[in-house]
């Protein structure tokens, strides 16, 4: 995820990015087709509450990130093309025209990266999907340190939050790669109830985005604890 955002910075003074090409959006389609066989190819997803995602209008996926393929897990078991806040540090080499191709969106995590953030809001303004990673970085993937960039996306755009619980094996026995679970293991992907991150307000000052950023936890919190119970994680 990106920086804080700065309560100055106001998209709306000057509107959204311009619509995404219809390349973009095509492209995200095809990123999920991709990420359904891949993630059904090498693992052995079981998703439970996709039917929770809205099935039209803006929203946000906030996902916990504790191997290197939760992204495209999500992607492949979401009901909807979903565009994600990717470090520019995976754009390398033919990796950045193939993330671009497929709809997937280049952020600097060192700074108010304000393209990522007019690109991502133009996505919820068009009625997209977009997804996040709200830790910032692949971690324990317990959602305890959140950045306020999932805050500011949700505020600002009015989308509701669907949590995202990605849940692998801990196991080190039968992995290729090191952030990877086992091949061919069990993956639990876990879709929560939307909600609404803002308290009906409308402010967007830092103070309201803290508060809405501690609300956020909680919900998150608690859809992951839900989430290791219904699989037994």
């Amino acid at each position: 995820m990106t920086a804080r955002p700065s309560p100055d910075h106001h998209p709306s003074r000057r509107r959204f990015a311009p619509p995404l090409p219809i390349a973009s959006e095509r492209g995200a389609e095809v990123g999920r087709r991709i990420g359904v066989g891949l993630m059904y190819g090498l693992w052995k997803p079981r998703v439970l509450g996709a039917w929770k995602v809205p099935a039209t209008g803006p929203a946000i996926l906030a996902v916990n990130h504790s191997h290197n393929v939760d992204g495209p897990m999500v992607m492949g078991t979401a009901p909807r093309p979903t565009h994600f806040l990717i470090k520019k540090e995976a754009f390398i080499g033919p990796l950045d025209p193939f993330l671009r191709g497929i709809g997937q969106l280049k952020v600097d995590r060192e700074i108010a990266d304000r393209t990522a953030i007019t690109r991502a809001l133009g996505v919820l303004e068009q009625g997209g999907v977009l997804g996040i990673f709200p830790e910032g970085t692949r971690g324990e993937g317990d959602f305890a340190s959140l950045r306020a960039g999932l805050a500011y996306f949700a505020v600002r755009s009015g989308a509701p939050i669907v949590p995202v619980a990605v849940l692998g094996s801990t196991e080190r026995r039968g992995r290729l790669i090191k952030g990877l679970p086992p091949l061919r293991s069990r993956v639990d992907v876990v879709f929560g109830d939307p909600f609404e991150a803002g308290d009906g307000s409308g402010r967007r000052t830092r103070k309201a985005l803290d508060e809405a950023t501690v609300r956020i936890q909680g919900r998150l919190t608690a859809h992951l604890e839900n989430a290791r119970r219904q699989t037994g994680r």
